[in-house]
């Protein structure tokens, strides 16, 4: 771990393994992680601070403590704002969530409970969602005057433009088995089981090519704003460019070695 990725940083803080497996925790903004402007202003320079550590394979983002990964974003400092302040908040959170988008190595979001508003924003931000059993899911602004923005625009694609009607419109609250059955989440484990979960994914994603990590992440970006022909005749340079990196020869030439050792037939 470098300590100088902490330096200045109130709200978060980082680590970063020998696997390099990066974790990046909020911190110090309550029991469940609320989303003030000092939080996503701390949260961005962290992120732009892992994002120049080519020594990083993934990331685990999470909240302190196993209440929630974040509750939403801040109502108290929202119920102040006028429409220029609240462009300038949203946008903030909207920089937020496109760096975890965007950021080079997949992300993974640990979900102990509580996933609301801004926190599911978020969330959605990250590429793989690892939640506990009785995790509670919502995008409950209606209910507090304001409509669900920002990255709130992925769900459609991701559960379905019904799903999606019914949790905006509504402000309605999921648990983990139906966010599972719908694929907001990729797993759903009991608490004692989540951190042993998230670790052995991250492992697994860290065991993996550094630079085709990178690649297939940035495919999947490229691809949501590209039709499929576009798609891909884009995929068919980045297929050739995996050749410069070595490890497509190392890999491969791995799996074979194993498959002679096991007598089986390489053609």
């Amino acid at each position: 771990m470098s300590e100088s990725f902490n330096v200045g940083l109130s709200y978060a803080h980082i680590e970063v393994d020998a696997d390099g497996i990066g974790v990046l925790t909020i911190t110090a903004a309550g029991a469940l992680n609320i989303l003030s402007t000092p939080v996503i202003s701390d949260l961005r320079i962290a992120l732009e601070r892992l994002a120049c550590n080519r020594e990083l394979r993934t990331l685990i983002f999470r909240g302190s403590g196993d209440r929630a990964f974040v509750a939403g974003a801040d109502i108290a400092e929202m119920a102040t704002l006028n429409e220029p302040r609240a462009r300038l908040f949203i946008s903030n959170l909207r920089d937020l969530c496109n760096a975890v988008r965007h950021f080079p190595v997949p992300v993974i979001a640990r979900i102990p409970g509580w996933c609301l508003g801004g926190g599911l924003e978020l969330a959605l931000a990250c590429d793989l969602r690892i939640c506990t059993d009785h995790a509670q899911f919502g995008m409950p602004e209606v209910k507090v005057g304001i409509p669900s923005v920002i990255h709130a625009a992925l769900m459609p694609q991701l559960i379905g433009s019904a799903r999606s009607a019914w949790m905006l419109l509504t402000g309605g609250l999921i648990d983990a088995p139906q966010a599972l059955a719908w694929g907001l989440v990729n797993e759903a484990v009991p608490v004692q089981a989540l951190d042993e979960a998230l670790r052995q994914q991250a492992l697994a994603l860290a065991a993996l090519g550094s630079a085709v990590m990178r690649q297939q992440k940035k495919l999947l970006r490229r691809w949501e704003t590209k039709d499929v022909d576009e798609a891909i005749a884009d995929s068919v340079a980045e297929f050739g460019l995996a050749f410069n990196t070595g490890e497509p020869q190392r890999y491969m030439n791995e799996f074979l070695e194993q498959k002679r050792a096991k007598g089986m037939a390489v053609s």
